[in-house]
């Protein structure tokens, strides 16, 4: 998805504190920036922020870290994170290949990959954020135990990303092929989401664990 640039966005955004530019100095403190010590839970690629802006006002002591490379989804985000008086929410414009230069080890404890986008030719299988090449990396700052939570509306992507999370070492918790359809509870739509649904197309969901560290 690409977006025509609005200018008005960054200057939006470089107004809040909520917005952190220079990631990379934050590295092993993310707790400081929050300003307490509860767990921190990451989302790739947020949008316009529905899903993350609803998960931090239901979880007020937990904190939530908002990624994605475009200031005119980012800007949503943050609205909405202010017009709902959260504080546990920082957004981040980055690309996220840079995520491994972001954080530290064991300093997140929860990760969110929601409608990712598929890259369906073999040339580009590798710029999946399930392929295994990010999946060992995002093991480097997730705690042991964590979970990683993945949604998508692809069924190829969704077959491939259940044979790299095996690849990289992680445990399938919970998988359903409809995901409003099934018994699990707790989901939170995305923008999406919604769309996906209203177009009777089923949603995909894999719920896994994270065995251990990755590349160092």
């Amino acid at each position: 998805m690409r977006l025509r640039k609005k200018g008005w966005a960054k200057p939006e955004l470089e107004k809040d504190y909520k917005v952190i530019f220079t990631p990379i100095e934050h590295k092993g403190r993310w707790k400081e920036v929050f300003g307490n010590n509860y767990p921190i839970h990451l989302e790739l690629g947020c949008g316009r922020g529905r899903f993350i802006n609803q998960l931090a006002g239901a979880n007020t002591t937990i904190n939530y870290l908002a990624l994605d490379v475009y200031d005119e989804l980012l800007v949503h985000v943050l609205r909405s994170a202010n017009e709902n008086h959260l504080n546990n929410i920082r957004v981040i414009p980055i690309n996220i290949e840079n995520i491994g230069d972001l954080f530290a080890q064991d300093e997140i404890e929860k990760l969110y990959i929601n409608f990712c986008t598929p890259w369906p030719k073999k040339k580009h299988h590798k710029r999946r954020l399930t392929h295994p090449n990010f999946l060992r990396l995002y093991q480097t700052f997730l705690k042991p135990e964590s979970e990683i939570w993945f949604k998508t509306d692809d069924d190829a992507l969704f077959t491939d990303s259940l044979e790299y999370f095996q690849e990289a070492g992680y445990n399938e918790l919970y998988r359903t092929y409809n995901l409003h359809q099934s018994d699990f509870q707790g989901n939170i739509m995305t923008e999406y989401e919604e769309k996906f649904c209203h177009q009777s197309i089923k949603i995909k969901f894999v719920k896994l664990r994270n065995s251990g560290h990755g590349l160092k």
